[in-house]
């Protein structure tokens, strides 16, 4: 093999070895995640590009030189004239037998190359999903917490009001009905408040509003009061 070809079924070798690490069983995609955010990977990244179009532009013209080789080399005519020479078909067959190789090994480096890089995107947006998940799943847990809670409390109050025997009894009902209330008064509070921001912006509206009034009003006198003028000098 030449140099070329040895470089490129060297890459295939590592493009079959990293393929067959990043689907690992064991290793998950938050993982893979986390270490595709790496310093040194945010580094590349900014090169990534050109060296993805980079390589697969060098493998498609060495793709591309392997199959006129094969071409080359699997046509009659060199056959027949080859068969009147002594070992020239051997010969020619070895050339063959080279090009088809080299082919192989270009046309699998191109597929594998596509397919690394497809399947680090699959991962990525595989952890993006299961970190949203359990996000999900966390806000879930704290919301059927949260639920409970005042399930509870509200089976609490019941029972209190319902029984009310005893000083305990009335003493745990009391204090939740006073927490109910103090709440209810925090929102009525909050309601006032803003109804009251409300009423001082529409007060302020309606004031601007009368002030453009009688500012048209004042204008259309002294339009009237150009109008006679002009009126006036016209009969005199």
């Amino acid at each position: 093999m030449t140099l070329q070809w040895t470089v490129v079924a060297l890459f295939l070798y590592v493009e079959i070895g990293v393929l067959i690490i990043l689907c690992l069983p064991f290793i998950s995609a938050r993982r893979w995640q986390s270490i595709f955010q790496l310093r040194i990977w945010s580094f590349m990244a900014r090169f990534w590009n050109k060296v993805f179009l980079t390589m697969i532009i060098v493998l498609i013209v060495l793709f591309l030189d392997a199959v006129r080789e094969v071409r080359k080399y699997s046509s009659r005519d060199l056959g027949t004239e080859a068969k009147l020479q002594p070992n020239m078909f051997d010969h020619l067959h070895m050339k063959l037998f080279r090009a088809q190789r080299n082919l192989y090994i270009s046309g699998f480096a191109v597929f594998l190359w596509l397919v690394m890089k497809r399947v680090v995107t699959l991962i990525n947006q595989l952890a993006s999903v299961s970190g949203s998940t359990v996000a999900l799943q966390a806000q879930a847990e704290s919301a059927n917490q949260d639920v409970k809670k005042y399930s509870k409390e509200n089976e609490l109050l019941k029972q209190t009001l319902m029984e009310g025997k005893g000083g305990n009894a009335t003493t745990q009902g009391m204090e939740l009905l006073r927490k109910e209330v103090d709440k209810l008064k925090e929102e009525l509070r909050t309601s006032e408040d803003a109804l009251k921001n409300s009423k001082s912006e529409a007060d302020v509206i309606k004031k601007q509003a009368d002030g453009l009034a009688r500012e048209y009003d004042r204008l259309l006198i002294e339009h009237q009061a150009l109008q006679n003028q002009d009126e006036n000098k016209k009969d005199d």
